[in-house]
């Protein structure tokens, strides 16, 4: 006899609420510009204040303060994803190997820097001097140098941009703005390499949006990477060629 009042109909089992993506939120956001902004000051004035790194001149210097900030960053959005929430890193950034599409991505990265390149001639941009044309007569400062432009960079880019700011910024107001607006970040971090000129950040902001446009698609940090490489490889080929 089953007593007054009991059902033997079991009880339903409450589920969890679904983990909303991303997981972190505008403060983890607001943290790492909060330590990325001063560390990358102090790593500038230090690394060019070592009087043994100045027989290599001011752009390897640069370069290296550069190498030396990205692991301080990386370290904090480490901790922020592994200490703060207990997730694995790099798949909370959506770094997926293989993703869909990836002969397709290999091909955009040269053709975006060749689609890039006429909009500058359209555009008319100003030939600017940058600073890393004197490591052209040093081998192993070249060598360096090109080891960064095509695989460090972009990782750390991607992972930075696409990976940790552009969830965030999609989740609130949309792909589009949020695609863009990373874009624009993006854009921003290299204008001053071409002393702030606005067709050229426009071009950046531009090729950043499609690095973007790739990773919402595919829904993998590591397509980003890997057209972005493609698409630095490229200009870097047409750089060392014209020079």
């Amino acid at each position: 006899m089953i007593p007054a009042g009991s059902s033997s109909e079991p009880q339903p089992v409450v589920q969890p609420p679904p983990r909303m993506e991303p997981f972190w939120d505008y403060q983890d956001l607001l943290l790492f510009f909060g330590f990325a902004i001063p560390s990358l000051l102090v790593t500038v004035l230090v690394v060019g204040n070592i009087s043994a790194l100045r027989v290599f001149g001011r752009p390897f210097q640069g370069l290296l303060a550069q190498l030396v900030w990205y692991g301080l960053v990386f370290g904090v959005l480490y901790g922020i994803l592994r200490s703060r929430y207990g997730q694995p890193f790099w798949r909370s950034l959506g770094w997926r190997f293989p993703f869909r599409g990836m002969a397709i991505v290999l091909f955009g990265g040269p053709l975006l820097a060749i689609a890039i390149g006429y909009a500058g001639y359209l555009l008319r941009t100003p030939d600017i001097e940058v600073p890393f044309r004197e490591m052209l007569g040093n081998r192993p400062t070249l060598l360096l140098f090109a080891l960064f432009v095509v695989i460090l960079g972009p990782l750390c880019e991607e992972l930075a941009f696409r990976g940790f700011m552009m969830p965030l910024l999609v989740r609130s107001f949309g792909a589009a703005a949020g695609i863009i607006g990373t874009g624009a970040l993006f854009g921003c971090l290299h204008a001053p390499e071409y002393a702030w000129s606005w067709r050229h950040a426009l071009l950046i902001t531009t090729a950043g949006s499609v690095f973007g446009w790739v990773r919402y698609k595919t829904g993998s940090t590591a397509a980003a990477t890997v057209m972005h490489a493609g698409y630095n490889l490229t200009q870097l080929a047409a750089f060392l060629a014209q020079s």
